[in-house]
């Protein structure tokens, strides 16, 4: 079992917003590419999304399934390849202004459940460590701090008070 952590400097609502865009998710996700919704309203339990695995030369497929959705602290998902299956599960707790993201996974089936021992695990660990990164990259992007005293991007203040959108 590989489990790990990451500190992202946003609110909850935010890691939310970019776990639940479909189409985000290999932008976060290490070693997938071109995913889309593949059946029901991504993320509610029991939809899924397709997408592909560069391997050098050639392309595997593979899709992930929301096995628990229970916002805003838990998602639980299936990811399947011809390789096997793994549980990956993300619990989402509030930390301060901040959002702490443990990400917990292990192999279900297939060679990965066959040859699961501690080195797996470890090499686990590093695409999470890459995972988490990521995610927190695109969560921080996506999400723009305003500054203390500053009123948001899209928000202006004129000189009477009235605020107007730019």
């Amino acid at each position: 079992m590989a489990i790990r952590y990451q500190l992202i400097e946003r609110a909850p609502a935010d890691v939310w917003s970019v776990l639940a865009n479909p189409y985000r998710y290999a932008d976060w996700v290490v070693g997938t590419a071109e995913t889309a919704p593949r059946e029901g309203d991504w993320p509610e339990l029991g939809s899924s999304l397709s997408y592909t695995i560069p391997l050098g030369p050639r392309t595997a497929r593979g899709y992930t399934v929301v096995r628990r959705y229970d916002p805003p602290e838990h998602l639980e998902l299936e990811a399947r390849s011809t390789l096997g299956s793994a549980r990956i599960a993300f619990e989402i707790r509030p930390w301060g202004e901040n959002t702490l993201v443990i990400v917990d996974e292990h192999p279900l089936s297939g060679l990965g459940d066959r040859l699961h021992n501690t080195l797996l695990d470890a090499m686990i660990q590093l695409r999470h460590r890459g995972m988490l990164a990521r995610l927190a990259r695109v969560v921080e992007e996506t999400h723009p701090r305003t500054p203390p005293g500053r009123t948001a991007p899209s928000a202006r203040t004129s000189a009477s008070g009235e605020t107007g959108h730019d």
